[in-house]
């Protein structure tokens, strides 16, 4: 006699991981911190790191127009939450012992004041943003992956020397305008998201999207994914919901990179 075949189990009884939330601003602070700095150390295990070079901020939940931010040269791979910085709107540290990059500071109060519904913002100099920068154009849709970015993403064309003026700022902020990321040609990759996770994640399959093209166009013609079906697959995998859930794995599977991380403020 054969067993019955087993049942399938009801959806409502599987777990699906979501974004916490929160009943107090302390707490979503504390939040954002603590994934602020995993963000940050994972960047630095992926080699995002040039010199002083790159910043990621998280908006304060309760002083909107204050941002955490990792100080001005430490590598992304030693940060512990007690060195994040907060900045107010004029760019001065109001809690922390450290300076703040001013290109930090310079790019990303103006992103984040031209963008109320972002959380947060990912700049670094990875290798492959920088040389895709070069060519000062936007990526082609010719993975599924990158069709997150498909009419998604901007191209700042100007390049005018390190970012220390608030009024270049103000001009990233405006080629950005609704997307979720923009190429700085010859400079590099910026990214946001409404959570802190999400901007990490399109920096960082952002960054992986540079370097599959950079290797496509090396070796021969690209074959793009056809306009409908880009746009059916962008808004498939390219909300900042979907971003949160990419991460997840990816942060967890990295958890050794962050020992020593959550020391007390």
């Amino acid at each position: 006699m054969t067993n019955p075949a087993p049942q399938p189990i009801p959806l409502d009884q599987l777990h699906f991981a979501m974004p916490p939330t929160f009943a107090t601003v302390e707490e979503e602070r504390a939040h954002r911190k603590a994934r602020l700095v995993t963000a940050l150390r994972l960047f630095g295990r992926f080699g995002f790191e040039e010199g002083v070079a790159g910043h990621i901020t998280a908006r304060d939940p309760e002083w909107t127009d204050h941002f955490w931010v990792n100080p001005f040269g430490m590598s992304f791979k030693l940060i512990k939450q007690s060195d994040l910085l907060l900045v107010n709107h004029e760019g001065r540290v109001v809690h922390g012992r450290h300076h703040i990059n001013q290109a930090a500071f310079a790019i990303h109060s103006e992103v984040h004041a031209a963008r109320p519904d972002v959380v947060a913002a990912a700049h670094s100099h990875s290798t492959h943003g920088r040389a895709f920068s070069a060519l000062g154009q936007l990526l082609d849709p010719i993975t599924q992956d990158v069709c997150a970015f498909y009419q998604d993403h901007a191209l700042f064309d100007d390049y005018t020397g390190v970012v220390l003026d608030r009024e270049e700022g103000r001009r990233i902020g405006a080629a950005l305008g609704p997307h979720k990321a923009v190429v700085l040609r010859n400079h590099g990759l910026l990214t946001v998201g409404s959570t802190v996770d999400a901007a990490a994640w399109w920096f960082i399959t952002m960054e992986r999207s540079c370097q599959v093209q950079l290797l496509a166009q090396a070796a021969g013609k690209l074959v793009p994914i056809d306009h409908d079906s880009a746009v059916l697959t962008r808004d498939q995998i390219g909300s900042d919901l979907a971003g949160w859930v990419n991460y997840q794995p990816l942060a967890a599977g990295h958890a050794d990179a962050l020992a020593g991380a959550f020391d007390e403020d």
